[in-house]
């Protein structure tokens, strides 16, 4: 690939420039051995993110606003930065991993403010934001210099933990080739979805599927419980039939019949109601400014509403079987 890219001709000393950039990245990427990586938000996801890349050998520049997440980051031997711009210019890639659209559009601002694009940078944001977010950031590192992709992540905080996520790409082929190796090491699947916000549509979409699927498995669930099945047979017989999710496999909303998923422990851990409410909304959005009809995704981001004015931003969003289930009488 980095050989097909250095042989192309281009019509300007500025394509040329950009080709060379290009080839560069490739090379670079492609080389054996340990890779300079900052990665800012150690969250949930992040955390574990980032040290599965130090399994891998990298060495980590991270940062994030607790200090906890970074000192326990450090003890595994990365080193913690106060300033996301220096931890840019000590790094060659830096991936991104934060709450939402502003926080990540603040941290690409406070680091091309700061000085801390170079050229040879791979910016890589796994965060889910708008697709419209993504591409305007992706214009701004361009502008300074420097090379930004989307890959937002799937699979949850197992996934992350066991380096089993899915990473949606979105960029050029060159700029996917250059970046695959590493995700690599966080993820099994690295699909390319695509140029700029590509990655960030199909995860916006599958989130909102995600959304869908849990609220009818909770009502289906709740029916069949009321209607007097043993939830654990009718379980079985879902997972065996075609109403088969990842929900219904992974993470069934009902206590007692997945010991591993959050509803076995009071829906604590997994992934939050405020994150599917804020990727609901995020859905909404692009599906207005496409003018997209998505009957079961904002109602879908209704309920999800709904949990959050009743305090349930914190607990993972099989929660939602909890709130149908003690409806009545309430």
């Amino acid at each position: 690939m980095a050989y097909r890219v250095l042989t192309r001709t281009a019509g300007s000393s500025q394509q040329q420039q950009q080709l060379k950039l290009l080839s560069d990245l490739l090379i670079r990427s492609f080389s054996s051995g340990p890779k300079n990586v900052g990665f800012i938000g150690l969250g949930n996801m992040g955390g574990p993110m980032a040290s599965n890349l130090m399994a891998k050998g990298h060495k980590l520049h991270v940062f994030d606003i607790s200090k906890d997440a970074k000192e326990s980051l450090k003890a595994k031997g990365a080193v913690p930065y106060d300033n996301v711009a220096e931890l840019a210019k000590a790094s060659d890639f830096v991936v991104t991993m934060l709450p939402n659209n502003d926080i990540v559009a603040d941290t690409y601002d406070t680091i091309i403010g700061g000085g801390g694009i170079k050229n040879q940078t791979i910016f890589i944001d796994s965060s889910t934001i708008d697709p419209n977010v993504a591409k305007a950031v992706q214009k701004k590192v361009k502008a300074a210099g420097a090379t930004f992709v989307d890959a937002p992540v799937s699979g949850g905080v197992p996934g992350a933990k066991n380096a089993t996520l899915t990473f949606m790409v979105g960029g050029t082929s060159e700029e996917y080739q250059a970046v695959k190796e590493l995700l690599e090491g966080m993820g099994k699947k690295i699909t390319h979805c695509g140029g700029y916000g590509m990655g960030q549509a199909a995860k916006v979409c599958n989130n909102m599927m995600l959304g869908i699927s849990m609220c009818g498995l909770a009502e289906c669930m709740n029916l069949a419980i009321r209607l007097g099945l043993d939830p654990k047979v009718f379980a079985d017989i879902v997972n065996a039939s075609t109403g088969r999710s990842w929900a219904s496999e992974v993470n069934n909303p009902v206590p007692g019949i997945i010991p591993t998923a959050p509803a076995a422990s009071g829906y604590a851990g997994g992934f939050a109601t405020g994150l599917i409410t804020k990727d609901l909304g995020i859905a909404s959005a692009v599906a207005t400014s496409s003018n997209s009809p998505i009957p079961l995704g904002a109602l879908t981001h209704q309920i999800y509403r709904t949990l959050m004015a009743k305090g349930l931003a914190n607990k993972d969003f099989s929660v939602v079987y909890d709130f149908l289930k003690n409806t009545e009488g309430k």
